[in-house]
């Protein structure tokens, strides 16, 4: 009985639960749910984009879902995402909490967080160290890593992919904590990944039913696992991101030469942003976080793109020629007169975005869409994979690898503010690093371009072992293609040389300054 009655209660709280959340008004049309528990059992929590999409087809570009109470929006079209959070961003500025998330980080997720003063703080902190203005002070550790990425691939094609994860690891910690180019054993990158899968399990949809049923929330802790995994996850990730960020805090107090890094411009700055050393802590540790993951995974899709479509490599060589030539190694002087490239760049990130489902929005006061009302409190969530595929935008080839469709009649680029893709998100809430992003992917594709074709890998027969263009794996929210192998011929005799003595140097300086990389 004592079962019996706690399941009866249970039922009563969330019926209760469902009818508060009811308001009186017209909801944009979405899939009819179950009385009381919604759309709850409807939600694909594996590859939720391919259900959007299906949806888009039934409902149209805007989608109501009913979570045991909660209101649910997914957008599916460009012009209605950025009618509300670009348009009428100052109201879908909000976050909707992760409770899992919230606690295994103290609240101190810049990406998750609500909005508070305390967000405002350390968004204008970001922006500050990874404005435009101060983008060339990375460009060195960029370069480095992309060098040491081509020189990799190279020499070990069958690693490509563990190439690609050890570059965005050590560019990341080189750019937030200015440590030297690292490889993958290293414990720092170790428990930087560990954080990493950690932040990407918890905030994974349907992972936590606390999530969608805040009411949870309030069993106590002998009840809920999650809570004490959370609090000694927090506590770990705490002292290790105080530890880091304190070091470089003290060096630079003293006055110590130190390589330019997020870390270095945040101590610099402390003050000024009024932060603790607790924020600026987190703030770095996340930011490592969003830039390693997104980052690896955008690459393997440029890896994936080019032995799929290798008229477009064709094209990128082409350019990389005439612009560059076959005596020295790209740069980011180069990055103006390399519009193709930067056309791939812009293609990777649209075609397979790395986040196919963007991090929901949630209004402050209730709004009004087209007739349609979107309560107070809504979960607001983009659909990136639909969005980058809207064929009113993108034309009937929406579906297609094309870079030229970033591209004038001239071979320029249409407009080189537009990023040609909705992958970096919206409004205020728009990803603060997308420019060291672009400026990372341009020289790591370039370098890779300029030296190598990549091939599929052939089998004992001699024939190309190619993966289905449509092929693709998702770990947690992010998006990956399948497994596959490659090789990488080198283009011309000098690549070789060039790249070696390029490689050599590098690692020389590092034996010099292991400090200051």
């Amino acid at each position: 009985m004592h079962w019996e009655n706690l399941a009866l209660a249970l039922l009563l709280f969330l019926t209760f639960y469902y009818f508060r959340s009811v308001r009186v008004g017209h909801y944009p049309p979405g899939p009819r749910g179950f009385p009381v528990l919604g759309n709850l059992f409807q939600l694909d929590n594996v590859k939720p984009w391919h259900t959007f999409v299906k949806w888009k087809e039934l409902y149209g570009p805007m989608i109501y879902l009913n979570i045991a109470g909660q209101p649910m929006v997914i957008l599916n079209s460009r012009k209605v995402a950025e009618d509300l959070f670009d348009h009428r961003g100052s109201n879908y500025i909000d976050r909707h909490r992760f409770i899992v998330l919230e606690k295994t980080t103290g609240d101190s997720n810049i990406a998750s967080m609500g909005f508070t003063e305390r967000w405002r703080k350390m968004r204008r902190a970001s922006e500050h160290a990874l404005g435009v203005k101060i983008l060339s002070n990375y460009h060195h550790t960029q370069t480095s890593e992309s060098i040491l990425l081509v020189h990799g691939i190279m020499n070990q094609p069958h690693t490509w992919l563990s190439q690609i994860k050890r570059a965005s690891s050590s560019t990341s910690l080189s750019t937030v904590y200015g440590l030297p180019s690292l490889d993958l054993h290293d414990p720092t990158i170790a428990f930087m990944n560990d954080f990493v899968d950690c932040m990407d399990r918890v905030a994974a949809p349907g992972n936590y039913l606390v999530n969608m049923l805040p009411f949870l929330n309030h069993f106590p802790r002998w009840m809920a696992k999650w809570k004490r995994d959370a609090e000694k996850n927090y506590k770990i990730f705490t002292s290790k991101f105080e530890n880091m960020f304190l070091r470089i805090k003290d060096e630079t107090v003293t006055g110590n030469e130190q390589q330019p890094s997020f870390c270095v411009n945040l101590a610099e700055n402390q003050k000024q942003h009024g932060m603790s050393d607790r924020d600026c802590a987190w703030l770095a540790g996340v930011l490592y976080a969003a830039g390693h993951e997104t980052t690896s995974a955008t690459m393997a899709w440029f890896v994936f793109s080019m032995i799929q479509f290798p008229q477009v490599q064709v094209c990128a060589h082409e350019e990389l020629d005439r612009v560059v030539g076959q005596s020295r190694l790209p740069s980011f002087a180069d990055i103006k007169h390399l519009p193709y490239i930067q056309a791939l760049v812009k293609e990777v990130l649209r075609w397979k975005p790395a986040l196919p489902v963007g991090v929901p929005h949630v209004p402050i006061q209730d709004d009004y869409y087209e007739g349609y009302l979107i309560p107070k409190g809504t979960i607001c969530i983009p659909s990136i994979w639909s969005i980058n595929r809207d064929p009113e935008v993108y034309g009937s080839d929406a579906d297609e690898f094309r870079p030229e469709r970033h591209l004038d009649n001239n071979g320029r680029l249409k407009d080189e503010r537009n990023e040609g893709h909705v992958t970096y998100g919206f409004g205020q809430r728009i990803c603060v690093g997308r420019h060291f992003a672009n400026n990372g992917l341009f020289i790591q594709i370039a370098m890779i371009l300029w030296a190598l074709r990549l091939e599929p890998a052939k089998d004992n027969n001699g024939n190309f072992m190619k993966p289905s263009v449509d092929d693709e794996r998702s770990e947690g929210s992010f998006l990956h293609p399948p497994s596959f192998q490659i090789n990488a011929i080198i283009r011309f005799k000098e690549a070789e040389s060039v790249v070696q003595q390029a490689r050599d140097e590098i690692m020389e300086e590092i034996l010099v300054h292991p400090d200051v990389s």
